[in-house]
């Protein structure tokens, strides 16, 4: 299985606890782990890269020259890397025809063969949102003009790498960021929405991008079912979104021993 990650230095500690999770709770598979990025140091990569051999599965590293962007609108707060996501098909190999993008500050706690299986039915991608009557209809004001239905999380992508290279436009992304700038907030995240919320499969968020910070919500929402113990036997994806992350001393979340549990065994 092919799995790709961007990210620069800083979020290599988290990377590696995302990394053990995968490959303890998905122990019959080998992975591929593809890493994006611009600016992190050979002795780094050499030490991960050794990591993940230790696991049975390998690195290839892919580093992304700034002049490949040359053209590409910035923000703020906000570098080049934030297109790495949405032009991976630019720079993964050509005979890759798919491949799961995962957030680094995410445990992986059931199989991830189903949904790399799964089917696209003619999409982009595959991905969940978080259906909150808050984010969703914030979001939807937000991008009013692209009549978005759902606001997709972009942590966890299954991506159509095929049908990309054949139907994304990289200056369309230019121009929707350059024309847009000032609103954006997530920015990626933002432009994945507008141009093609139409074309992401959804998935249940329960499962594949279960959002840390509402275990009460979720557990209501179901009426009891969507627990502890259900969380650990079919939830995949645990995802540590927000501000607030398990690696800080300042966390107190649901899942906060789970996390630490994860990154004493990855140390």
């Amino acid at each position: 299985m092919n799995i790709l990650v961007t990210l620069n230095s800083t979020y290599l500690k988290p990377l590696r606890v995302m990394l053990k999770s995968l490959f303890l709770n998905n122990p019959r598979e080998r992975f591929t782990i593809y890493l994006m990025h611009s600016e992190i140091e050979d002795e780094k990569l050499s030490q991960l890269h050794n990591y993940i051999e230790v696991h049975g599965s390998k690195l290839e590293v892919i580093k992304v020259d700034e002049s490949h962007f040359h053209d590409a609108p910035v923000l703020l707060h906000y570098t080049k890397e934030m297109y790495y996501r949405l032009l991976a098909f630019k720079f993964l190999p050509q005979d890759l025809d798919r491949i799961l993008y995962l957030d680094p500050d995410i445990l992986v706690l059931n199989s991830v063969k189903d949904l790399y299986e799964t089917e696209f039915d003619g999409n982009l991608y595959a991905a969940a949102f978080h259906d909150k009557i808050s984010v969703r209809e914030i979001n939807r004001i937000r991008l009013f003009p692209y009549g978005i239905e759902a606001y997709y999380n972009s942590g966890v992508l299954m991506i159509n790498l095929e049908l990309q290279r054949k139907e994304i436009d990289e200056q369309a992304i230019y121009a929707f960021v350059e024309k847009h700038k000032t609103r954006l907030i997530m920015p990626d995240q933002d432009v994945l929405n507008a141009l093609y919320s139409k074309r992401i499969k959804s998935l249940d968020e329960k499962i594949y991008n279960y959002d840390a910070r509402f275990y009460n919500y979720y557990r209501i929402k179901t009426n009891g079912k969507c627990d502890m113990d259900y969380i650990i036997t079919h939830t995949v994806f645990i995802h540590f979104c927000g501000k607030k992350k398990p690696w800080k001393k300042n966390y107190s979340g649901v899942f906060h021993a789970l996390y630490k549990y994860f990154e004493k065994i990855s140390s």
